[in-house]
């Protein structure tokens, strides 16, 4: 055997260090750097709150006038929430409409209207649910007798040179106001005409009518719409108004 033969034998070899040795190297050093970042930021955020502590401890006159900054700041939104409050009592109280203003309105904003009347007159939860879908119903509200009111509306920009309200609009508001929406009174409201026909069914199916002489009364009034309207039903639970 060759000399040089006997030195390659001779000769040993370093195992091969494995890629997946290599990444996962790699991983422990990013996790590695990852933690020690950490660390830094939870001892500088630390050091901060120290220093910004012991500071406001040498200052705590700062301490005092900041809360009663706040305090000012949430007296003030309380005072501005409490006044809003009271205008919008005092402006639902004065609540007047003309009858050349109720025509001049789109439908929805008559519907509008409606539920602020109701509201004037003590009816807190009264609701304008018009739109498609409302199966009849226009504006909602509870008086405060407790009793269910379901009100449709039927705006005329053209007041009493408009279409009439018919026997066909009765007769939607009859088959949905108590069955599906639970009233006690039924309303239609308009600011036109109501037919005959239309005024017999109603008295027939106990509905009630509010048509453009009401509607002014109501509207320019303070009056509740219950003490315009005949045969209302009694209150619905004692109250300190019944």
């Amino acid at each position: 055997m060759s000399p040089r033969v006997r030195r390659r034998r001779g000769r040993t070899r370093r195992p091969p260090v494995s890629r997946r040795t290599r990444r996962q190297s790699r991983r422990r050093q990013r996790a590695d750097d990852r933690l020690t970042g950490f660390l830094l930021a939870v001892g500088l955020a630390a050091a901060l709150v120290v220093v910004v502590v012991n500071w406001l401890l040498a200052h705590w006159w700062i301490l005092i006038l900041i809360g009663a900054l706040a305090a000012l700041a949430g007296g003030g939104r309380l005072y501005q929430k409490q006044q809003k409050a009271r205008w919008e009592a005092v402006r639902a109280q004065g609540l007047r409409y003309g009858l050349s203003q109720l025509d001049a309105l789109h439908h929805s904003r008559f519907e509008d209207a409606v539920r602020d009347l109701m509201r004037r007159d003590g009816c807190q939860d009264a609701t304008r649910v018009g739109g498609g879908g409302d199966l009849g119903a226009d504006v909602k509200a509870t008086d405060p007798y407790g009793r269910r009111w379901v009100i449709q509306c039927k705006h005329r920009r053209n007041g009493l040179a408009g279409s009439a309200v018919g026997t066909p609009d009765l007769q939607v508001l009859n088959g949905t106001a108590r069955q599906v929406h639970g009233a006690d009174i039924a309303v239609i409201v308009t600011n036109g005409r109501v037919t005959a026909p239309a005024v017999a069914f109603a008295r027939q199916q106990r509905l009630h009518v509010v048509d453009r002489h009401t509607l002014a009364v109501w509207a320019s009034g303070s009056r509740p719409l219950w003490e315009l309207l005949r045969a209302v039903p009694p209150p619905r639970k004692p109250t300190a108004l019944s």
